[in-house]
């Protein structure tokens, strides 16, 4: 008599979690593009909508991924497929490398739907009915009272079962979820053979950049403007007009002054609010035309 040993698999608990990330970063991209379609019409008209807008796009993921027995587009990058727990073989000639099984039968996709997407709107629309209804204050009739208290003690043990579940997840590896753990729904690998189709180029070019937008923000506030000013004119291409046309206006906010003060001893024009704040920010402020510190401050055609 021939004995069959079942294939252990273990299936990245990563990839799982990157999986359903890109799916909600998918839902929320394609939010954005339909939003934009709506930009012209009425200022928060969609905002009403939005838990019927969100539903919408679910279930458009579902219809054109897990009901047509097709991975979600982060199952699709992640090489994940579901797989029915239920009806997966265990050992047998059928078995070679243990990712062989069925998708998820018709009453599982169903299911899966009406509790994703349906679970999803209802939990949206009664926190939304209930915080527009304020049932949880003390003025409210008893009724609306207890059911706000029902619904605070549902959202809490859906957490803690939600809890318990990414507990056993850690542990085991399977059902990230407890609709997938309910409906025996598994995620594995669509192919032995294929890797991660993700690319961390990305990743990379923004931690470099978050780098560098630190370091700028660290050395802006040590620079001086007028210095900069200063030593980038002679490598601007617009050296006769900056000369002539611009002496008459103030070199701080580049318009006519208003007000006009000069800078002594140097006689350069500035707005007085413009060269006030600076010598009153800066004890040795230099004029930002010749860079030669400025004294004392004079209104222009007085003596």
């Amino acid at each position: 008599m021939m004995s069959w040993t079942m294939i252990p698999i273990s299936i990245s608990r990563v990839n799982q979690f990157d999986a359903a990330r890109l799916d909600v970063e998918m839902s929320a991209m394609l939010k954005e593009q339909l939003v934009k379609v709506f930009s012209l019409m009425k200022p928060g008209l969609l905002f009403q909508y939005e838990p019927e807008l969100d539903a919408f796009l679910e279930f458009l993921i579902w219809r054109f991924s897990i009901w047509v027995d097709k991975p979600t587009p982060g199952n699709a990058l992640m090489n994940l497929r579901y797989r029915d727990e239920r009806a997966a073989p265990i050992a047998g000639k059928e078995v070679r490398t243990g990712l062989e099984g069925p998708g998820l039968s018709v009453s599982q996709k169903i299911l899966y739907c009406i509790s994703t997407v349906g679970g999803q709107y209802l939990l949206s629309r009664l926190q939304s009915f209930s915080a527009f209804r304020r049932w949880g204050d003390s003025e409210q009739r008893p009724l609306a009272r207890r059911a706000w208290g029902l619904v605070q003690h549902a959202e809490g043990l859906y957490r803690a079962v939600s809890f318990f579940n990414l507990l056993l997840f850690l542990y085991g590896g399977r059902y990230k979820t407890i609709v997938e753990r309910i409906l025996k729904a598994r995620l594995v690998y669509g192919s032995p053979n294929m890797n991660r189709a993700v690319s961390f180029e990305y990743m990379n070019r923004q931690l470099v950049w978050n780098e560098f937008s630190e370091m700028l923000l660290l050395l802006l506030p040590l620079l001086n403007s007028s210095s900069v000013k200063k030593f980038l004119l002679p490598f601007s291409k617009d050296k006769s007009a900056s000369s002539s046309g611009d002496e008459a206006n103030c070199p701080i906010c580049i318009s006519s002054p208003s007000i006009p003060f000069v800078a002594l001893p140097c006689q350069h024009r500035y707005c007085y609010y413009c060269i006030r704040t600076r010598c009153a920010v800066t004890s040795s402020y230099r004029c930002a035309r010749c860079n030669e510190a400025v004294v004392a401050i004079q209104r222009q055609g007085s003596s």
